[in-house]
């Protein structure tokens, strides 16, 4: 009967196994191919135990959920101070008014646009919907943010761009992540695919943020 059995050996960890034909036999434990030729997928630690090969897990669909509403909740709250001058926000006439001070034109409709975005790719972020769409709202925002706040250095106590930095990296790094299994997109081809459309993403993010700093933006 076919078996293993662990044996030590100079840099990379070997395993024997016996098959009933060749009788016994050595291979890198770091094997993910059943050398046996039954074509299952194993792999074998250090002692030369049998080990279940990396995949998807509970904890990682947890924890994206979690990153996912937080970041979501962020911007659903920002978007709404924008939009509706709820939770002491300003409004939108009052953010249009704060975004003609910071040097843009059209400041009426780029408030508009801007807590749309914000409190759209908060909610798609909350229910793991058109994910990379969301975090590309979110890291396109973040950077034109990051690019008006440049001159005051990094660290927020000085006015820097430390909170804008980690929102826009939080949302970069699920823009490649995909939402995790408990989401809308599961099973959609983006989630399928996370890293071709991370891609896209951050295409979409990078166009955004250079239109509206090139075509509104007047220092």
């Amino acid at each position: 009967m076919p078996g293993a059995r662990g044996t030590q050996s100079f840099g990379a960890q070997k395993y024997d196994y016996y098959d009933d034909d060749d009788g016994y036999s050595t291979a890198d434990a770091t094997s993910l191919v059943d050398p046996r030729g039954g074509g299952e997928d194993v792999y074998y630690d250090d002692l030369g135990n049998t080990r279940k090969p990396f995949g998807w897990s509970g904890s990682t669909d947890l924890g994206l959920l979690v990153l996912r509403l937080a970041l979501g909740g962020i911007f659903l709250a920002h978007g709404a101070q924008k939009l509706f001058g709820v939770l002491g926000g300003p409004g939108p006439e009052g953010f249009a008014q704060a975004l003609s001070e910071m040097g843009f034109q059209q400041s009426a409709t780029l408030a508009l646009v801007t807590g749309a975005t914000e409190l759209g790719a908060g909610a798609l972020l909350v229910l793991g919907l058109f994910t990379p769409l969301a975090a590309a709202g979110v890291v396109g925002v973040m950077a034109n943010a990051i690019v008006l706040k440049l001159g005051a250095g990094f660290f927020a106590a000085t006015g820097g761009f430390e909170f804008e930095a980690t929102l826009g990296v939080l949302a970069l790094g699920l823009m490649f992540t995909g939402p995790g299994r408990v989401a809308l997109d599961n099973g959609r081809v983006w989630f399928r695919r996370p890293l071709a459309f991370g891609f896209v993403g951050l295409v979409i993010a990078a166009a955004a943020a250079t239109v509206v700093l090139l075509l509104f933006h007047k220092p």
